[in-house]
């Protein structure tokens, strides 16, 4: 079967008659919605773009833009003047234009683009009710995080030069692929929010939902939280454990889908699977059985993100390669894994990332570079026991350094298991 691209439409009436059914399809919305232009003045402005742009000449196309910019005016008066709801109507006028352009993309062979702009706006005519409610329910803070968000993913990623650079001279050259770091620094970010959506939405219907996707974010957050309401509420330790649990799944999760997702072109990790899936099954059996489920907490979340805490985190990642790598090549493989292990104290995803970056680039080996993500893992666990300690709850902090510990070992084990 031909794709979209393929179709023959290098036929002159074949791109008229798809010009107007995609223009009629734009115009159903306006249409049912008994605005000025529907669907014969949507239809007719796609004939009208498709048209110029066959007769090949420039300055007809853009007089026709010309024309549906004044039609768009001219709408807008009347909706004013009729006391339209939407004021000006600038939707629909803008619509016109979109309209006109997508004849102009059928009749310039793209037809593929044409279709994909036409469904896309459809979709922002028709979720109008869904998306005005959507942008008033954020907060200042939630509004400042997906621009944030945008800045970071559609204007910073595009502009970094793509492959990688060499840093340093000699024996102390290390090699950075920039696009990659930031990418990962994306991906981290959008965990956030879409971690932030869940727990806002269902943190107060269970543990299980606040200990796990607070896990994708932090799970040193979680620790945090847990910490504070043990302080409140000393009978819940069972549950708090069970979040803590949880938060080591997530973060095992995220580790093993970083280790996969990003080594596709230069051969999978598959290494990881056995030990890190371990650790995420151990931890869900272990919550399973050390909680009630019945107690639900909720964990109140200030914004998605925070740009400064990605940005950091970004810096973390370049300085973790610069110092896995120069470890690595000035005292072989230990020096990066007594790295990865450290660096897994502060951020397990960061040494994690390192270690991918190090295996894409060539110093290390599938072996060394899932090692040193177990290290990574195993030292972001270690740590979230040690934060307990720091509570006045000894009880809890004891549950959680114990059940940490037979999380460890049986992981270990499965994976001795698997080996032979």
């Amino acid at each position: 079967m031909q794709s979209l691209a393929q179709l023959p439409l290098d036929s002159e009436v074949a791109q008229v008659v798809l010009a107007g059914a995609l223009g009629l399809f734009l115009g159903l919305e306006r249409e049912w919605s008994h605005k000025s232009a529907g669907i014969r003045t949507f239809s007719l402005t796609s004939l009208l773009g498709a048209v110029f742009t066959i007769v090949d000449v420039e300055s007809l196309v853009v007089v026709g833009g010309a024309l549906v910019i004044v039609q768009g005016v001219l709408v807008a008066v009347q909706a004013m003047l009729d006391d339209d709801i939407d004021g000006l109507s600038l939707t629909t006028s803008v619509s016109l234009l979109v309209a006109y352009g997508v004849g102009v993309l059928v009749a310039s062979e793209f037809p593929l683009e044409a279709v994909t702009v036409t469904v896309l706006s459809s979709l922002l005519l028709v979720l109008k009710r869904e998306l005005h409610s959507f942008a008033w329910g954020l907060s200042r803070a939630e509004l400042r995080s997906a621009a944030e968000f945008a800045i970071i993913a559609f204007v910073v990623y595009p502009v970094l030069p793509p492959g990688g650079y060499e840093i340093g001279t000699g024996g102390l050259a290390v090699t950075v692929e920039p696009r990659v770091i930031w990418l990962l620094v994306v991906t981290v970010a959008g965990i956030g929010i879409v971690n932030y959506a869940v727990v806002q939405t269902y943190g107060s219907r269970g543990i299980a939902v606040t200990g796990f996707f607070g896990g994708l974010a932090s799970s040193t957050a979680v620790v945090g939280a847990m910490l504070n309401h043990v302080r409140q509420r000393p009978e819940t330790r069972s549950y708090a454990v069970a979040a803590i649990l949880l938060a080591d799944a997530a973060m095992a999760a995220r580790n093993l889908t970083i280790a996969l997702a990003f080594t596709l072109e230069s051969g999978l990790l598959v290494g990881a699977v056995v030990p890190l899936g371990a650790v995420i099954l151990g931890s869900f059996v272990i919550a399973a059985l050390t909680a009630d489920w019945g107690e639900n907490l909720e964990m109140d979340l200030e914004s998605p993100f925070s740009l400064r805490s990605v940005l950091g985190f970004g810096g973390l990642f370049f300085l973790v390669v610069v110092a896995g790598g120069l470890a690595a090549s000035q005292f072989g493989t230990a020096g990066f894994y007594v790295t990865a292990a450290l660096t897994g104290l502060v951020s397990s995803a960061g040494a994690t990332t390192s270690a991918v970056l190090l295996y894409r680039g060539g110093p290390l080996t599938a072996e060394e570079a899932v090692l040193a993500i177990l290290l990574a893992t195993a030292a972001s666990i270690l740590v979230k026991a040690g934060l307990t300690f720091g509570g006045p709850d000894r009880e809890f902090a004891t549950r959680v350094a114990a059940f940490s510990t037979v999380l460890l070992v049986a992981a270990a084990a499965v994976t001795a298991v698997a080996t032979l």
